[in-house]
């Protein structure tokens, strides 16, 4: 209620002129949350029949964290060098064959058609083994083996990496498990809404305005478009900042913290899903600021002196803030969120300069124009006066030789009067 209370007086400080009852504001409120209502609800289903491409898309950031995991133990000085798909190939085809019996295990490898293939999967099994041995007998144990010195290579350099052998690129992270029946169906419509968000945030920004700022001119109306070009832009921006730079990063660090604690991460997709969209959705509306800040500098409730004297002041507010929204409480993500607000922030007051010094070169044109004009009425004044004063001499003049007045006098025959030709 209280910040119903303060979005109603914005409401009537933006437009006196257009002052309305509490319930006349309250009828405005119910409108605009139906529009919202009905362009989600459209949008989301629209977005739900590509909910497989969805969830690939929201899955990309964590199968990068397992794949940079992998491709960081590859080593790069191998005899034959590995990359993460053939690794992955390799790994599923020394599983298949390490439960085979050594005459069965080389039919199906000379079944394979491919001796690069035959050759890394080898070379999985044997270090397998060799990592199960003591450290110091490892080395000793591959030149003991009855093959040849390239292949010996390829395990020592595997040895110093130790690039893991799981049979599933993505090791113990579980991201497929469900422990609910209905939590894929509730995941899919959980991702479908937030996609719908994002489609139809123009409209969404446009039915928020239009209730904040109700009575907007022509004028106005015609500079909300590109205030909600350039918002949309603020958005897509910072949900693509945190979905490509930000987000695979804090996964990764939350990986290795596990892992080098000994915990196993054991992810499931719902609470992956709840973190991702939230990280993303969050960082999406913290790029509003500029936009939010700007609509309050035009409504002058915010200046260029005010934000420039309060800077310290709303550094720290935004690393609060960025404290609260992100959803996790650990320090680099704040970080990471919160400098680039601040750097919007100091965008808005250059903006707010800016502004500030059109408004007083368009207030001295407008002084000047209103001085011209004055003076011109002025000079228009004494004109009036002087002809005035002219009409007024010539008539005393004539009342004081007993001469006719200039009213009395007849009128001038131009035929009559016209001097003789010489």
């Amino acid at each position: 209620m209280y910040l119903l209370k303060k979005v109603i007086q914005l409401r009537e400080h933006s437009h006196p002129e257009h002052e309305k009852p509490f319930l006349e504001h309250l009828e405005d409120l119910r409108t605009m949350i139906t529009r919202i209502t009905i362009t989600l609800v459209i949008s989301t289903l629209l977005c739900f029949t590509f909910n497989n491409r969805i969830m690939e898309f929201f899955r990309y950031p964590v199968d990068q964290v397992m794949v940079n995991k992998l491709k960081a133990t590859l080593p790069t000085d191998a005899p034959r060098p590995l990359t993460v798909d053939v690794w992955e190939k390799t790994r599923k085809v020394e599983h298949a064959a390490m439960s085979l019996p050594p005459d069965q295990r080389e039919i199906f490898y000379r079944s394979l058609g491919s001796d690069e293939l035959t050759f890394h999967a080898k070379s999985v099994s044997l270090l397998r083994a060799a990592l199960v041995l003591p450290e110091e007998k490892r080395e000793a144990f591959v030149n003991s083996l009855a093959e040849s010195d390239e292949f010996k290579r390829q395990v020592k350099a595997l040895l110093k990496t130790k690039p893991t052998t799981d049979s599933d690129v993505q090791g113990n992270l579980k991201m497929m498990s469900a422990l609910k029946p209905t939590e894929g169906f509730m995941l899919s419509m959980k991702l479908s809404f937030v996609a719908g968000i994002v489609l139809s945030f123009p409209l969404l920004l446009l039915y928020i305005l239009q209730f904040i700022l109700p009575g907007l001119h022509r004028n106005e109306k015609r500079a909300l478009w590109p205030a909600m070009v350039i918002g949309f832009g603020l958005f897509i921006a910072g949900t693509a900042f945190a979905y490509y730079l930000v987000l695979p990063r804090t996964l990764q660090f939350f990986y290795e913290w596990s892992g080098g604690m000994g915990i196993s991460n054991d992810w499931r997709i719902g609470e992956y899903i709840s973190f991702a969209t939230q990280f993303t959705l969050l960082f999406g509306a913290s790029f509003e600021l500029p936009v939010v800040v700007m609509v309050f500098v035009k409504l002058g409730l915010l200046g260029y002196e005010t934000m420039s004297k309060t800077r310290s002041y709303a550094i720290v507010a935004i690393f609060v803030t960025a404290a609260i929204l992100t959803p996790t409480p650990d320090i680099p993500t704040m970080l990471v969120m919160a400098a680039p607000m601040i750097f919007l922030y100091e965008i808005c007051i250059w903006l707010a300069y800016f502004d500030r010094k059109k408004a007083r070169i368009r207030e001295e044109q407008e002084a000047r124009e209103a001085e011209e004009r004055k003076l011109r009425r002025e000079a228009a004044t004494e004109n009036t006066s002087t002809d005035e004063a002219g009409d007024d001499g010539w008539n005393a003049a004539a009342s004081l030789h007993h001469l006719p007045t200039s009213d009395e006098l007849p009128p001038i025959d131009n035929e009559k009067d016209r001097p003789l030709d010489s």
